[in-house]
């Protein structure tokens, strides 16, 4: 429930972000790029938004977004550009990806590191915790922060990726799960990448401007290390649900799902409650697929906004 004064307040930045989306100029021209240092590893970023909120006089809050497979920071385009009105908002290329370190070897996309390249991201804005966003991959890295570094994580935003637990039973008991993730298990085998080309990974994307830049973006990555997440991260046959000692989620959890994902079952949704210690917003979205922040951009970016601003 909000009130008169909260709505009045977010009006105005709220109405300019919104007319930013029509506005001239594309947003790649308006991001701060820069590299924070994870243990050696660039992590490239770009930032939109004030380092100051506005109304507040005092730092706005961080939002570090993280993108999934197969994917880079620009996905988060039509987020940015309103939530940037006063948070500001970091949206990093995983290692592996566009502008990021490439390193070799599997070892070296475990997904511990991955949590750590998010923490040196909010290190080298200064900050002691983020809004953390993920979709997919970036998904799976957000949860695992949040489990793994709660002192990091103020609020927990999750697109298109249920916890991995849900993830753990569905492979284990839903015949459906375990067919939809057939193209998990051919990642996994040895030499994968070597049919991956930049064109096809791109295929998905909808606007053709946009796919453009994907292209682009996936040349300058590095295939092996995209399919090194599924390697080292993804389940394994045979699947079996997760019975290691359970450490609840602290931080407030929206998760958004497209429910026309064709790689992640809807039922794996069930029963996430069970595995958090604080408050869960669950929103599904009829007819968005797999990228539903971009299948549904309008929808993901209000429903977003409106749950930071609680």
């Amino acid at each position: 429930m909000f009130t008169m004064r909260q709505i009045a307040g977010a009006a105005v930045p709220l109405a300019a972000a919104f007319a930013a989306l029509a506005g001239d100029g594309d947003l790649e021209s308006r991001v701060r790029h820069g590299f924070a240092d994870s243990n050696g590893v660039k992590i490239h970023y770009a930032a939109l938004g004030p380092e100051t909120a506005p109304a507040a006089g005092k730092k706005a809050p961080l939002v570090v977004m993280v993108h999934g497979f197969p994917d880079y920071w620009y996905t988060w385009r039509h987020q940015m550009e309103v939530l940037a009105a006063d948070h500001e908002v970091v949206a990093i290329d995983q290692r592996g990806y566009n502008r990021s370190d490439r390193p070799k070897g599997v070892e070296n996309y475990d997904i511990a590191l991955l949590v750590g390249d998010v923490a040196a991201v909010i290190r080298h804005f200064g900050r002691e915790r983020a809004i953390v966003v993920g979709h997919d991959w970036g998904g799976a890295v957000a949860w695992a922060m949040a489990m793994m570094r709660p002192d990091l994580v103020h609020k927990l935003v999750v697109l298109n990726l249920p916890h991995p637990r849900g993830i753990r039973r569905e492979l284990a008991n839903n015949p459906v799960q375990k067919k939809n993730s057939e193209y998990a298990r051919t990642f996994q085998k040895e030499g994968a990448e070597k049919v991956l080309t930049a064109e096809g990974l791109a295929s998905w994307v909808k606007d053709p401007k946009a796919r453009e830049k994907y292209v682009e973006a996936f040349r300058r990555s590095d295939f092996e290390a995209m399919l090194n997440y599924y390697k080292r991260n993804y389940p394994k046959e045979p699947y079996e649900e997760d019975k290691t000692p359970l450490i609840k989620v602290k931080a407030p959890v929206l998760l958004i799902h497209g429910l026309d994902d064709w790689a992640l079952h809807a039922d794996a949704l069930k029963g996430t409650w069970e595995w958090l210690d604080s408050d869960l917003t669950l929103v599904t979205v009829p007819g968005a697929g797999h990228f539903v922040q971009q299948d549904a951009a309008d929808l993901v970016t209000r429903t977003i906004r409106s749950w930071l601003a609680r």
